[in-house]
């Protein structure tokens, strides 16, 4: 049988600073600020990113020019997928507000699948540029070009991926404070994205196209 000894607690000196924090330590809306920090530090890359496009944007190296490559159609119809899911985003905010989760989810599993039907469009747009000889290699152009396109289409994917993820958690936990937070800072990394493809969507595919 072994003794057991209780270590007594040093009795705390008078005026003695107490290191044993009881409250809340988590400072209000300090994950909004971080996550502003993290968009501005995102809007840097995109930056340079558009910067180098507008640079290298008509270096064909004799080959193929946007105007031999872009479908504006189909781009437009990509471009729409992508902004519809932000107003289904929308949607998805207005019902947290009121509380009802089943219809969180909903919309934000359609805002799901219209994310991937514009990241299914646009790897089909890679696959046949590169097919037809028209990849990243073939001119500064273009290396330019999927840098900037590919970049923005990761950030899509990653945006799916944290959507899934939310929803799992939304589904099991319910609309917490947490939660709440975590879909506000999604909800602005989402609307961001779409702010970009417009960018993209104008400066690359629209002034592509003219001579």
């Amino acid at each position: 049988m072994s003794d057991t000894y209780a270590i007594p607690k040093p009795a705390a000196a008078p005026g003695a600073l107490d290191f044993y924090v009881k409250e809340e330590t988590h400072p209000q809306n300090g994950t909004m600020l971080g996550f502003w920090v993290y968009l501005m530090s995102d809007c840097l890359i995109f930056a340079c990113l558009f910067a180098t496009y507008g640079v290298l944007g008509r270096s064909y190296a004799a080959g193929p020019t946007g105007a031999d490559l872009f479908e504006l159609p189909m781009v437009a119809l990509n471009t729409s997928m992508l902004l519809l899911s932000s107003i289904t985003y929308g949607f998805a905010m207005v019902v947290m507000r009121e509380n009802r989760r089943a219809a969180v989810l909903g919309w934000l599993a359609i805002t799901g699948v219209l994310g991937a039907i514009f990241i299914g469009l646009e790897i089909s747009e890679f696959l046949h540029l590169i097919h037809i000889g028209a990849g990243p290699q073939r001119s500064a152009f273009l290396s330019a070009f999927f840098t900037l396109v590919g970049t923005h289409g990761l950030h899509v994917t990653c945006g799916i991926i944290w959507l899934i993820t939310l929803m799992v958690q939304v589904g099991k936990h319910g609309l917490i404070p947490e939660n709440r937070r975590r879909l506000m800072c999604l909800s602005m990394f989402w609307h961001f994205l779409d702010v970009v493809w417009i960018g993209v969507f104008t400066f690359v595919y629209l002034m592509g196209v003219l001579p």
